[in-house]
């Protein structure tokens, strides 16, 4: 009855979704407020890795209340700013303790990149006080490689 009405007003959904609506209603509860999604982990990558000025009110909200309630991924952002602003100082200076501290940090996953950078930390320090970048060279060669 509250389906046919509904349609007759412009609703295209299905029945089984009024039915799942108002099944709360007929046992005398309430309806649950609308749940916000929670964020994929590229969002959170993008949010993590987008220069806080940058980011939008809402995307900064999220990002607040997740790393409050993840430790882990607080200390990942902590340790992302710290990178993100050698890079935009041009300073490689604090490399070493910032080295240190990922492996410090007791996560896995920053371990192994930790491990990878001083491996090559020469082209590391190159990259982050240089103004020069191969960013263009690199697609050409992907684009080859395609």
């Amino acid at each position: 009855m509250l389906h046919q009405e509904i349609v007759a007003k412009g609703y295209g959904g299905h029945y089984q979704r009024v039915k799942m609506a108002i099944a709360p209603l007929r046992r005398g509860l309430p309806i649950d407020t609308p749940r916000e999604r929670p964020p994929s982990p590229r969002q959170v990558a993008r949010w993590i890795s987008t220069t806080p000025p940058r980011r939008g009110l809402h995307p900064t909200e999220a990002l607040r209340r997740l790393l409050e309630h993840c430790p882990e991924l607080d200390q990942t952002h902590t340790l992302v700013r710290q990178f993100a602003a050698m890079l935009d100082a041009r300073d490689a200076a604090p490399l070493p303790d910032w080295l240190d501290q990922l492996v410090a940090s007791g996560l896995s996953s920053l371990a192994s990149p930790a491990n990878a950078i001083r491996e090559d930390r020469l082209a590391v320090v190159q990259g982050i006080t240089t103004p020069f970048n191969s960013g263009v060279n690199e697609g050409r060669i992907t684009d080859l490689k395609l």
